[in-house]
């Protein structure tokens, strides 16, 4: 079973706007720390936004201000609502959790870790 299961990725012009969802299984998502990394066209990884299980977030100073990080522990879902893109956003999508009590970095083994959604934006 997959852990973690991404979608909402896509193609918009610059300026639009995408929601990214990550729905979790298989582990406790309510004190899970989840967050949202990105692996752009020149492989550089870096992570977007992250949340803590007290509901504490981290923005890159890329995003601050564009994206918003939200979960509902009903639905086991995490969601990346993402405003006035740029051409810069655009990459591969990645959700991530926690194994532990640290939310590691890019592709660590000790974090769990979605198949990825690919978001495009072209000026």
């Amino acid at each position: 079973e997959v852990p973690l299961v991404e979608s909402g990725g896509g193609s918009v012009q610059d300026g639009g706007s995408l929601t990214l969802s990550c729905t979790a299984s298989g582990f406790t998502f309510t004190s899970s720390h989840m967050g949202w990394y990105r692996q752009t066209p020149g492989n550089q990884c870096e992570v977007v936004s992250r949340m803590w299980d007290n509901g504490r977030t981290y923005y890159a100073p890329s995003v601050e201000g564009r994206f918003t990080l939200s979960r509902d522990n009903a639905k086991n879902t995490v969601y990346l609502q993402m405003k006035n893109l740029t051409p810069d956003d655009t990459g591969v999508y990645y959700c991530a959790a926690a194994r532990g009590s640290v939310l590691w970095g890019c592709f660590s083994e000790n974090n769990y870790w979605g198949q990825g959604t690919t978001v495009t934006v072209s000026s």
